[in-house]
């Protein structure tokens, strides 16, 4: 059986593939923004994320400021932080955080009564280095950027708001368009740490 075996003619195959069947909804885009929705759907196979990913007019300006000046990105699950490519994080000496696994996380969430991802946006937020936030799993996540901006911490550049799920998902990118900083989100019920990686790298690859 003949098949294709190079992994760059095998993505660059399929980038082909997407550009063709999705040539009508990829219309709406800006050449940058259409990168970046292109990997969304070559990570999932799903052309209906043309349809749901709602970029706000400065995102992807800020998103390439941020990361050349090498803030920060805070990720709210390690699917995210080790999925994002390092190499080229190195290369603009961007971190990619995550704290929900740590000690501190643990005491405060259970001191608190709330989530994890809740305690770590709490300990994010206190972080000026960080930039952008890539919420790919915890609605609640997202609630808990609104309430700390709400409190008068400083908001961050960029926020990736595309959290999975039936409970608080849809309400939760909802309300990030309140918030008066720039997103880039996934309407609806679907998204997920996969759809957050995509959009980062394909950000990266702007670079």
């Amino acid at each position: 059986m003949e098949y294709i075996k190079n992994p760059r003619a095998i993505e660059d195959k399929s980038f082909d593939i997407i550009e063709e069947e999705g040539k009508q909804q990829l219309q709406r885009f800006t050449e940058d923004e259409k990168k970046i929705v292109k990997r969304v759907i070559h990570t999932t196979a799903d052309f209906e994320y043309a349809d749901l990913i709602d970029f706000h007019p400065q995102a992807v300006a800020v998103a390439k400021k941020a990361l050349t000046s090498a803030g920060a990105i805070y990720a709210d699950t390690s699917m995210i932080q080790q999925g994002v490519q390092r190499r080229m994080l190195k290369n603009l000496g961007v971190e990619i955080l995550n704290y929900v696994h740590d000690d501190d996380i643990y005491k405060l969430a259970e001191a608190k009564g709330i989530t994890r991802s809740m305690a770590g946006i709490e300990k994010a937020m206190a972080n000026d280095h960080i930039k952008i936030f890539a919420i790919g799993n915890a609605p609640t996540a997202l609630f808990q950027i609104k309430e700390c901006i709400e409190r008068g911490m400083t908001p961050p550049d960029l926020i990736i708001a595309v959290p999975v799920g039936f409970v608080g998902a849809v309400e939760s990118k909802e309300m990030v368009s309140d918030l008066g900083i720039p997103y880039i989100r996934v309407n609806g019920r679907k998204g997920g740490s996969p759809v957050a990686v995509a959009i980062l790298n394909g950000v990266l690859r702007l670079l």
